[in-house]
């Protein structure tokens, strides 16, 4: 009977026996063990966690689950993210799951390499993005046989992740599919990046190759730049 209760806040050694517990269940998901998250629990509060109730086990559990989503990291199944979690506990547990080698994944990192922006991209677009990407407000120039600038590749993953597999620009489909199954769609940044445009959200669309080079090329590419403004309510001019 789940009698044992306490409103305190929860202490280091609370918080790290949560996340060993986490890891230990985690371990077993990934070597494709049942997991049963009541005795799970139960051994926790045979010890360290003796004076929480089995509900605030469960939702420290979901915490863990939020932070793992911050670190681009994939949370257990079971336990879905906790929401509205304080910046004090996320910055705890981050340090402890740091100390035990699990740390941000490099997927989201910002990169100038074109190839390796699309691998990053790519990734990110196939799980879906709770939150709008920040993005780059200013990217860096980076000058190597060629100019290229610093991408995030969360903004081209979440920006084709709205378009659906739709133009933004002509509202017809992709013109096909990758190996992957992700529509082909080119991220385009309406104010150009060596225009000193930013890599955000509000001014990257995804376009057919079609409409991209109709940005580019086109005579009649100021009017549809324009256009493009006043269809997709999410762009900024700047």
């Amino acid at each position: 009977m789940d009698t044992k209760k306490s409103n305190t806040g929860w202490s280091d050694q609370e918080l790290e026996a949560s996340v060993d517990g986490y890891l230990k269940m985690l371990k077993l998901v990934s070597l494709g063990q049942s997991l049963n998250k009541k005795a799970e629990h139960e051994v926790l509060r045979e010890g360290a966690l003796s004076t929480r109730s089995l509900a605030s086990v469960d939702y420290r559990m979901r915490n863990i689950s939020a932070v793992f989503e911050i670190l681009n990291q994939t949370p257990i199944a079971g336990y879905t993210a906790a929401k509205n979690v304080g910046s004090g506990v996320v910055s705890r547990i981050s340090r402890m799951l740091a100390q035990r080698g699990i740390v941000a994944s490099q997927d989201n990192a910002p990169t100038f390499d074109d190839e390796l922006l699309e691998r990053r991209a790519a990734k990110l677009q196939s799980k879906p993005i709770k939150t709008k990407p920040e993005g780059i407000a200013a990217p860096q120039q980076v000058s190597t046989t060629s100019t290229s600038y610093v991408r995030d590749p969360e903004v081209r993953a979440w920006v084709r992740q709205q378009a659906a597999g739709i133009c933004e620009g002509c509202s017809l489909r992709a013109p096909f599919n990758l190996d992957n199954g992700q529509p082909f769609l080119e991220v385009h940044h309406v104010k150009h990046l060596a225009q000193k445009g930013s890599d955000r959200i509000t001014n990257a669309v995804a376009l057919c190759p079609n409409c991209h080079q109709r940005c580019h090329r086109s005579s009649d590419r100021d009017e549809f730049t324009a256009g493009l403004y006043s269809k997709i309510s999410r762009l900024i001019q700047e």
